[in-house]
């Protein structure tokens, strides 16, 4: 439930500092027209509410028209804008006494929509123009049938580039203990405790079969939630699922744990693997994005100032960062292409069609953004889990990954031997630039993972990195 006027309250940044609240008229007149059982009450319904509001906007109400569309879009952008406020509120809260920030610091990042009527109702008209606020991005991809407004808002918000970086500048990384367990593999986690942190052989190894045991209890129910289209925030691990991860763990040790326990060393992995990405993202320079528009990653490798002169430190970055952009497309698409090639090698030699039923749904997944469940009869098969079945989009995406790794560390140290020598780049540390570099190609991947799961503007092309690239491998083969 929400207070009826917050459809009809728009908050802005203010000109000097802080941010200002304004009530607008003509979106006030409009929502008590449409809904005028609500407004004598402090609270409505917000699915209620929120649902018929974009009907409205997408021409879906029989008695809607281009102005009615306008305004019920600035209803919602009201109400957007109120949640963008809590959301920084929220993370004042939680974070800013302890790490030097207010709200106001944040709501130049997000706070960025404006609500004068006869912008929004030009800009409808007007397809040249590129800007888009993080408010456009909530409501353009906002599915009332998922869940709420609000919930919606404060994801994209804590999700928002420019916010998450100045809040890791200021040591705060806004991602729960459990993501940060369901996204880490054991394998991960090893190299990480032994190197980043120097855990002991035996440490090391409870760690791991504890993320083990984990991963089949917690996020086996997780992946559930998602094919059944309840996935949200994580939450904490249920008193049941604390108590199957002992038995899993006493299982493989012999050790029978408490679940209170259980929950206080799955805390502390997780504090210990956020302070190892705390250190990846701050603690290699240079950390500026990468400004190639086809390319959505960060050079986080460290290049210290090993030259006296200043500019002589600024013309080897630049060089360096220019062969990595170029580099760590040109790897992504070698392994793409190899990883695509290794799955049709193997399908061929079944002796069976499956080799073009995997080309075309490949395709169509990734290039057309079509459900599997829509792929099926296109290709000759029955049903989605048979489409799931022959993509195998994980074990795809985990060989890319491998096989990048790979190449463009290759690739790394080369290009390091030849810009510098040993006595102007003593601290060279190939063992950084490795975490570093696994954690950049982890991220792009696992965003192709995210985008895969909860896409549902269907028949629309994936838009992660590795989607493209998937989609420009299989141009160039002719598919």
């Amino acid at each position: 439930m929400s207070a009826a006027s917050r459809y009809w309250t728009f908050i802005r940044i203010a000109v000097h500092h802080g941010c200002k609240t304004e009530e607008i008229q003509e979106a006030k007149a409009f929502f008590q027209k449409q809904f005028p059982e609500f407004t004598s009450g402090q609270d409505v319904p917000e699915l209620v509410i929120q649902r018929k509001l974009l009907q409205t906007i997408r021409g879906e109400e029989p008695d809607g028209d281009s102005s009615q569309s306008t305004l019920a879009q600035l209803c919602l952008r009201c109400f957007i804008s109120k949640q963008i406020e809590q959301a920084c509120i929220q993370i004042e809260a939680k974070f800013g006494s302890n790490h030097g920030f207010t709200r106001y610091d944040l709501f130049p990042f997000v706070l960025t929509d404006v609500d004068v009527i006869e912008k929004s109702a030009s800009r409808r008209d007007n397809q040249a123009s590129t800007y888009a606020t993080l408010a456009t991005e909530i409501l353009q991809t906002f599915d009332p049938e998922r869940g709420s407004l609000t919930t919606w808002t404060n994801r994209l918000v804590k999700q928002h580039r420019e916010l998450k970086t100045f809040l890791l500048e200021q040591g705060v990384y806004l991602v729960s203990d459990w993501a940060i367990l369901n996204d880490t593999t054991p394998e991960q986690l090893s190299r990480i405790f032994s190197e980043f942190h120097h855990l002991t052989v035996e440490e090391i190894q409870q760690a791991s079969i504890l993320l083990e045991s984990y991963h089949a209890i917690y996020r086996r129910a997780r992946l559930a939630s998602v094919r059944t289209r309840s996935k949200g925030q994580c939450q904490l691990p249920t008193t049941e699922q604390l108590q199957q991860i002992a038995q899993r763990f006493h299982h493989k040790t012999n050790q029978m744990l408490p679940t209170e326990e259980v929950m206080e060393r799955l805390q502390a992995l997780a504090d210990l693997l956020r302070q190892y990405r705390l250190y990846v993202r701050r603690g290699f320079l240079p950390t500026q994005s990468l400004d190639d528009p086809t390319l959505n990653v960060q050079a986080d490798y460290q290049i210290d100032k090993y030259s006296s002169d200043s500019d002589d430190l600024e013309k080897l970055q630049r060089e360096f960062l220019d062969v990595y952009r170029q580099q760590f497309i040109d790897c992504l698409d070698q392994a793409t292409k190899e990883a695509i090639a290794d799955r049709l090698t193997y399908l061929q030699r079944k002796k069976s069609d499956k080799s073009q039923q995997f080309i075309t749904a490949l395709h169509l997944f990734h290039c057309q953004g079509k459900a599997m469940g829509e792929i099926a009869p296109l290709i000759g098969l029955q049903a989605q889990y048979q489409v799931s079945r022959l993509l195998k989009l994980k074990q795809l995406r985990t060989d890319i990954q491998q096989k990048m790794f790979k190449s463009v560390l290759a690739g790394i140290v080369e290009q390091v031997k030849t810009l510098v020598d040993s006595e102007q780049f003593p601290a060279f540390n190939q063992q950084q630039v490795e975490v570093a570099l696994d954690e950049e190609i982890a991220k792009i991947i696992q965003e192709a993972e995210i985008e895969a799961e909860i896409n549902t503007n269907r028949n629309t092309p994936l838009k992660s990195l590795v989607s493209r690239r998937i989609c420009r491998t299989l141009e160039r083969q002719g598919q």
